[in-house]
């Protein structure tokens, strides 16, 4: 009894390193835990307002930008993703989004790639 105790104590402090080793490697990323490209998923409401500049930016894709320009280096990575290059999106329209969206305290002249925010 005294044996299969300590073998359960020995594997959940196991299984709380590997947790620990897992969360360490995949919070290296811009966006911590979650990866960029899962990120971008996030920003679909703002698809047809990241290809053509004269339409209009909906409240849910203004929203889900507010959420991801709190770290402006996370909505890089996500605007530099495979995902968003895949989507067909215009990155010179999609980094307008926050100002057209009016976000109050953006980083404006943050540099994304080759791109600054305005």
């Amino acid at each position: 009894m005294e044996s299969s105790m300590r073998n359960m104590c020995q594997l959940g402090l196991l299984l709380a390193l590997v947790i620990a080793r897992l969360g360490q490697v995949n919070g290296a990323g811009e966006c911590g835990i979650v990866s960029a490209d899962i990120e971008a998923l996030t920003l679909a409401p703002c698809v047809s307002a990241a290809q053509d500049v004269n339409v209009a930016v909906s409240s849910s894709c203004c929203d889900a930008v507010q959420t991801l320009i709190k770290n402006p280096a996370c909505l890089c990575a996500v605007l530099l993703s495979n995902t968003v290059k895949s989507s067909g999106v215009n990155l010179d329209v999609a980094i307008t989004i926050p100002k057209r969206c009016n976000i109050a305290g953006r980083p404006v002249g943050y540099q994304c790639g080759a791109y600054t925010l305005p």
